[in-house]
This record gives structure tokens, C-alpha cells and sequence, in this order.
């Protein structure tokens, strides 16, 4: 939580709970965490080591910039690794896209030889490009 909440500008931690004598976890750890992210809430549980994060589920950033994606980029694969299409894990292995609001605009066009070029330039990518993609778009 405490990591998340250093990388996105507009977070903080709101409440943290922890395991008492009763258990279940060791005394003192961290049952339940509520932070927000961006002014998105989120609740954190504690529910030990057995639960594993996958790309069952990931959390998408829609980025305005490239300096933007660039940094969100840098930040949240450190320690972790890059996927393709702007996807990634981070250190805790919890899967994010970290996607321009261009990409949709883009992948949205009418014309569907200018959203294909979009496609399977974005295909090819592992953190997005803004610039390439709006070069694909316009067929360059």
C-alpha cells in the first residue's frame, strides 16, 4: 500500500487494521489496509500467503502523456517485469495496463484500416509509444 501510494500524486493511506492476539495472522501484522490511488478507494486483506496475485485481475492507469506513461512505467516495473501492449507486473507480482487515453481513440477510429495499423502496432509493444501509435495511425 505504502508503495502504491509514493507512485500515483493524488493518494494516501486512509486506515490501517491489524491482527490482534485472537488471530488469525501474527499479532500486530496488517489485517486490512483502505487507501486511495488517484481518489479511486481501495481495500487491502491481509488473507496470508496462500492467495497469490494473477493476471486474472489487473488495474488499468489511463494515462494523458507519454512523460506520464513513461514514469507510471518506470515506477511500478521496478522489480517486476514488462508484458506486452503496456501490460506489467510489478514487484508484488500484481498485474497493471498502463494505457494513453490516445490507444482507445485511436483503436476506436471508424476507418478500420487505421485501427488494424493501431492494433498491430500496439501488438508489437511492451510499454506503449504514443508517437507510434500515431504514426501506424496515419499509416507512416
Amino acid at each position: 500500500m505504502n508503495h502504491y501510494v509514493s507512485i500515483f500524486k493524488n493518494s494516501k493511506v486512509l486506515s490501517v487494521m491489524r491482527y490482534g492476539e485472537a488471530g488469525p495472522g501474527a499479532a500486530g501484522t496488517v489485517m486490512v489496509a483502505n487507501f486511495q490511488l488517484e481518489g479511486q478507494e481501495f481495500a487491502a486483506l491481509n488473507g496470508g500467503p496462500q492467495f497469490k496475485f494473477t493476471e486474472a485481475i489487473s488495474l488499468v492507469v489511463n494515462c494523458d502523456s507519454q512523460d506520464e506513461v513513461d514514469d507510471l512505467w518506470q515506477k511500478l516495473s521496478a522489480g517486476g517485469a514488462p508484458s506486452q501492449c503496456g501490460w506489467l507486473k510489478d514487484k508484488f507480482g500484481l498485474s497493471w495496463q498502463i494505457t494513453p487515453r490516445v490507444l482507445i481513440e485511436l483503436l476506436k477510429d471508424p476507418d478500420p484500416v487505421k485501427s488494424q495499423r493501431v492494433m498491430r502496432a500496439m501488438m508489437q509493444m511492451t510499454k506503449i509509444d504514443i508517437a507510434q501509435l500515431q504514426r501506424a495511425h496515419r499509416g507512416q
